[in-house]
């Protein structure tokens, strides 16, 4: 183990304790189940809940990125896709698992694979695209394996990480409201969002949403074990039976548009379970973007990736952790050398195959409130992903509504960080407030790390602090100026 990992090993749970009991045998040994107050059964259970709440990515992904056309007017296939976004985050979350022995799962990063197939394929081909992923990842590792990203890690104050933790909490309840069609886009400067349709909850599936939530969290509250994986099921069976009795429908359905109907799946059983994987996207890369569009314009996108990529998975593991138990005072945790090095390894992975930068996916805080503590539940996790390759349409049975409960759920957990939070001095209470609420506003992780980075600079350093402030957290916090400023920066530069 190097030094860093073990000065990371200090974490509450981590620590030496008499009263811990000795592993049960190797398997035990290496995972750290019992150490972490972790069962088998807890971990299996955990790794299910996971996938269950990462499932949609196979569906979601193909979307997003085969919706976008290059320069020479190609697309990514919507099948290929799917199965080259199973094969990674199945890989990546098994290695993660065994190398870290951490319970954060991967999947392809919903902020990136917009980003290419919005902005970056304008410009370049897809390979080309992919080839500026796989640079970015690169990047990452060097970062990670010189110990220059532990060291940003560790410049972050405790007070921000904890407020990183708390803005992803609102972050990914506020993602699960949207996918469950709770809270709609109004289409009006003001206000920009509302309730359901026309502000009333209108739907069938928002309302079996309503009862999967609140079921799971009497399940919950009551400390029932299972209780998050217990009310995915059964909100499942609920849409099933209803969509069979109903025929809802999708809400899009190519032109057509049902304000009623499922979000990106129908819970239906598909005619079909089994389906043959198409790789055929696996090793399609070029770096050929540095001669199309020029090396400044070409670095500039791989700028604004590896920021993305860089303090997403930052503040995601950040969190995670917390809400598993496993970090320490500082926000530390176990093995957080590997970590960053093999999440940097799951951008050039993404690359590689064409599904976009796999990185530590949030919805893992689903699989930590059943009760995952470790490697094990990624183990699991990724050998689901990994067998969904095979059976995609069986992934697609659960919709998108039942499993953003468990997204809002696990948000609510979240929030509990934040009575660590020292609100007494308005110089951290407004780079804090800043962070939290920032994330979920603008839909990025990044974003609200940025705007707390920025804030506490300023604000603290001129209220007479500025000597407790890192000189690594101001180059971070300027960094993320030109973050910010990038779109005025690149047409300067073109």
């Amino acid at each position: 183990m190097s030094t860093a990992e073990s000065t990371a090993s200090n974490a509450p749970d981590e620590t030496e304790n008499t009263e811990t009991p000795e592993p049960k045998n190797g398997f035990d040994r290496f995972f750290e189940i019992t150490k972490r107050g972790s069962t088998i059964p807890a971990e299996i259970r955990g790794g299910v809940v996971t996938f269950v709440t990462m499932a949609y990515i196979v569906i979601l992904n193909p979307i997003i990125l085969s919706s976008g056309t290059d320069v020479a007017g190609d697309t990514l296939g919507f099948t290929q896709v799917a199965a080259t976004t199973a094969l990674t985050a199945g890989v990546m979350t098994v290695l993660f698992g065994l190398v870290t022995r951490l319970p954060f799962a991967f999947a392809a990063g919903l902020g990136i694979n917009s980003f290419l197939a919005v902005s970056v394929v304008g410009q370049v081909t897809w390979p080309e695209a992919m080839g500026l992923v796989v640079i970015n990842g690169l990047i990452i590792v060097l970062l990670a394996a010189t110990g220059l990203r532990r060291m940003i890690f560790d410049a972050v104050p405790i007070q921000l990480k904890l407020a990183i933790t708390v803005g992803i909490g609102l972050f990914i309840a506020f993602i699960g409201f949207v996918d469950a069609g709770f809270v709609t886009a109004t289409g009006a400067s003001s206000p920009p969002v509302g309730l359901g349709v026309n502000g009333s909850v209108a739907t069938v599936p928002t309302l079996i949403f309503v009862f999967t939530l609140l079921l799971t969290g009497i399940l919950v509250a009551r400390k029932v074990k299972g209780g998050i994986l217990i009310g995915l099921v059964t909100g499942t069976v609920v849409a099933v039976i209803v969509e069979a009795i109903w025929n809802i429908g999708p809400k899009f359905s190519g032109d057509d548009l049902n304000p009623g109907g499922w979000g990106l799946s129908v819970p239906e059983l598909p005619s079909s379970l089994v389906s043959v994987p198409d790789l055929s996207l696996v090793g399609q890369v070029s770096f050929g973007s540095f001669e199309r569009i020029g090396v400044l314009a070409a670095l500039m996108l791989v700028f604004t990736l590896v920021f993305t990529n860089f303090f997403d998975a930052m503040g995601t593991m950040t969190g995670l952790s917390k809400e598993a138990g496993l970090a320490n005072e500082k926000g530390d945790f176990p093995r957080i050398k590997s970590a960053l090095i093999v999440e940097g390894v799951g951008a050039v992975a993404g690359g590689f195959t064409s599904s976009s930068s796999n990185t530590v996916f949030i919805e893992s805080g689903a699989g930590i409130g059943e009760g995952a503590r470790t490697g094990l539940a990624n183990v699991v996790t990724g050998g689901l992903f990994l067998v969904a390759m095979f059976f995609t349409p069986l992934v697609s049975i659960v919709p998108t509504e039942v499993a953003a409960s468990a997204l809002v759920i696990v948000g609510a957990l979240m929030m509990s960080q934040i009575r660590f939070i020292d609100f007494s001095d308005f110089s951290i209470l407004l780079p804090v407030f800043l962070a939290v609420t920032v994330m979920p506003l603008t839909y990025s992780i990044a974003n609200g790390i940025g705007a707390g980075f920025i804030s506490w600079v300023v604000v603290r350093s001129l209220s007479g602090k500025a000597r407790e402030i890192s000189p690594l957290l101001w180059i971070v916090a300027a960094g993320f100026v030109l973050y910010f400023a990038r779109g005025p920066l690149e047409t300067l530069l073109g």
